[in-house]
């Protein structure tokens, strides 16, 4: 009889045994934030309307059709007068860049972001275990990250990814390299740094594929402490708990929509595609797919399943009217999302990834008043909307947060967090957020500027203003 029972009990303990180890693995594997510092350039690097008027009338490669089309797309660009730009610009150099600029640019913003997230987080450089540097437009010897090893001496053996060219998705691709090497080492602290160099990326031409990113592209960048000890998940700000990326570099519409190239004189910039927003719907619909059970409750997946069965059944029935043009999502993301954190691309992109998932504006405002304050900042963008989430205590724990961001490529990389608790530091917002959202948006620059779409010729127009001479 006893020996009967050893043989129950003791399969049932290994068991038990098994379940408890594999419990525990699973809890060393999250992926914690510990908290972010976004980067805000001095002063003396913001675009006012002014010097924006200065810096297009030294730009000899444009006419009056140039100036009515850059004036029309920044005036509909959702940005406003605060936003930074590299400063070679600033000197006059923005057609003759050097390395020095733009390594000064980048160390500019590692001396102050990173210096301020280790202090206020408490941690010591000597404590990094892991570090991962995305800037997506500059490769330089040594890499961006041997900089930052050298700038803040971390140790011999901490682990380092430097990536380039993966575009304004780059900080979510940095944050899967981050979770998957979590996975498999336990008590890790990861140091992610995200920007984007555009001190020699101002393109000086006359192409208006490429005149746009000079429009939208604005200096920025954000620190990010990430931790899977279990030790400190008390002191952690947010909780990963899903990243999907999808890429479509396969499809050649997808693929040429944003490359980096040479205009017919040769001068560099970044070609913006008309067939951009189909590849970017595209994307975006292939990553709600494979995310969304992820993410929505099974009621919402259940209703979905119901809806669709029924649309099936009265295809036949349904006029086509009703049918064309619809762009809504089938379903409802606001079942298991609390907040909406989107990729500040452009008023565009905010605007159909609203109507896409029938967003309100409330669920808009941080995307509409980061691209105003700040502009696109690329692969950092979406931490300044969240800082601006933060700033305004819109973030309460248990909560969750949807980041949904789009690159070159042509890709789409989206993932969730779940706050940890209630979170209110202002971040890069704290000297301006009582002020947003403004009472408009609209931009000064038609005000200021408005007067070229009169203009015909320049060379007989009797009223040329000084700007254009």
């Amino acid at each position: 009889m006893e020996l009967l029972y050893l043989l129950y009990l003791v399969p049932t303990l290994y068991s038990c045994l098994l379940i408890w180890k594999m419990l525990e693995e699973r809890r060393d594997r999250e992926c914690y934030i510990l908290n972010y510092q976004c980067y805000k350039p001095p002063n003396d690097r913001m675009l006012g309307t002014e010097f924006c008027g200065k810096l297009i009338k030294r730009s000899e490669n444009l006419g009056p059709n140039e100036y009515r089309f850059l004036l029309k797309a920044i005036v509909s660009s959702g940005i406003g007068e605060q936003t930074y730009a590299p400063r070679n610009i600033f000197e006059g150099r923005e057609a003759t860049p050097t390395l020095h600029d733009s390594i000064q640019e980048m160390e500019e913003f590692f001396n102050d972001a990173i210096a301020k997230l280790l202090a206020k987080s408490k941690v010591s450089p000597s404590e990094i275990d892991v570090l991962v540097v995305n800037i997506s437009m500059l490769a330089a010897l040594p890499s961006l990250s041997a900089r930052i090893i050298n700038r803040y001496k971390l140790r011999h053996d901490v682990k380092v990814y430097n990536l380039t060219g993966m575009g304004c998705s780059a900080s979510l691709i940095s944050m899967d390299i981050v979770k998957n090497i979590f996975k498999t080492q336990r008590n890790k602290l990861a140091l992610l740094i995200t920007s984007e160099s555009l001190s020699p990326n101002w393109y000086t031409g006359n192409d208006r594929s490429m005149i746009l990113a000079n429009c939208l592209f604005r200096s920025g960048g954000c620190a990010i402490l990430l931790t899977n000890k279990r030790s400190l998940k008390d002191r952690a700000m947010l909780r990963l708990k899903c990243l999907v990326r999808t890429h479509h570099g396969a499809r050649e519409e997808a693929y040429g929509c944003c490359v980096q190239r040479e205009d017919e004189q040769g001068r560099l910039g970044f070609h913006l595609g008309k067939t951009l927003p189909k590849a970017a719907t595209r994307a975006f619909v292939d990553n709600l797919r494979v995310i969304a059970p992820k993410i929505l409750p099974v009621r919402e997946l259940l209703r979905f399943l119901f809806m669709s069965l029924i649309k099936k059944l009265n295809k036949n029935n349904t006029p086509k009217s009703a049918v064309t043009g619809a762009t809504k999502s089938p379903l409802n993301f606001r079942t298991g999302v609390d907040h909406f954190c989107l990729h500040t691309g452009g008023k565009a992109v905010i605007d159909g990834i609203g109507m896409s998932l029938d967003l309100s504006e409330y669920d808009l405002e941080p995307a509409r008043m980061t691209l105003h304050r700040f502009g696109n900042t690329s692969a950092s963008s979406l931490w300044y909307v969240l800082s601006y989430m933060e700033a305004k205590k819109r973030l309460k724990k248990g909560d969750t947060v949807f980041m949904i961001s789009f690159g070159a490529g042509f890709k789409c990389n989206s993932c969730l967090w779940e706050v940890m608790k209630d979170l209110g530091d202002p971040n890069v917002w704290d000297d301006c957020i009582d002020d947003y959202p403004p009472e408009t948006l609209d931009n000064p620059f038609m005000k200021t500027y408005g007067w070229i779409n009169e203009v015909e010729d320049p060379y007989t127009y009797e009223n040329i203003p000084d700007f254009l001479k």
